[in-house]
């Protein structure tokens, strides 16, 4: 049973919509606002997500989501048709409904969602190495052999994984890594970059993998 994260605050289409997310088999979790919504990113399967709510607005929620799991799939619901609106939505969720809706139509838009992100989770290719992203192995396609990664090295892969294709700054790296803030001039990111290129880089020297975006930071790309 997939389990959705529902973000509403008005009532009406709230039960409207839980009710028959329900009675399609899904179990859901219904929140009224994004507060403690960071909590459910590890423990649910898709999330969708009002744009008008007290506090922070959807957009600002939704990025805080995916900045915590980048496999995280979301989709935006909003009754505002405007085309900039959609392209903030998308700049960061999966997918964008617009109200009112069929509950057809939702439940198509999720389970779409729900079987992209499946494959994805199951199994990755990234260059010459296939990772299974469930217990996070790495098998290199040339050796058929399993890399092994230790200690921040087996952190800081995950971290790439989860937010695959995206820019990841140092700071954030950092920050969500070790668990500390980012101070300028350290090199400990840079070294542990180093170590792990050296075990999953056909050629270290010349990063394929791991992408630096010089004065940024880095990405995985698929």
């Amino acid at each position: 049973m997939a389990h959705i994260l529902y973000i509403e605050d008005e009532i009406e289409i709230g039960e409207w919509v839980a009710k028959e997310l329900t009675e399609r088999g899904y179990e859901v979790t219904w929140l009224t606002s994004g507060e403690g919504a960071e909590q459910y990113v590890e423990r649910v399967d898709v999330v969708v997500l009002d744009v008008m709510l007290p506090g922070l607005d959807g957009f600002s929620v939704g990025k805080r989501l995916k900045n915590r799991n980048g496999e995280l799939p979301i989709l935006m619901l909003s009754a505002r048709t405007a085309v900039e609106d959609k392209l903030e939505g998308l700049s960061f969720a999966d997918d964008y409904l617009t109200k009112p809706f069929h509950p057809d139509e939702l439940i198509a838009r999720v389970e779409v969602l729900l079987r992209r992100f499946q494959k994805n989770e199951a199994q990755l290719t990234i260059g010459h190495l296939t990772v299974y992203t469930k217990d996070m192995r790495i098998i290199d396609q040339h050796t058929q052999e399993e890399i092994q990664l230790t200690g921040k090295q087996y952190y800081l892969f995950q971290y790439f994984i989860r937010h695959l294709n995206q820019i990841l700054t140092k700071e954030q790296l950092y920050e969500n890594v070790w668990g500390e803030a980012y101070i300028e001039g350290d090199k400990t990111l840079m070294v542990h970059i180093r170590y792990l290129r050296e075990k999953i880089e056909m050629q270290p020297a010349q990063p394929t993998i791991i992408e630096t975006i010089r004065g940024i930071g880095y990405r995985v790309k698929e």
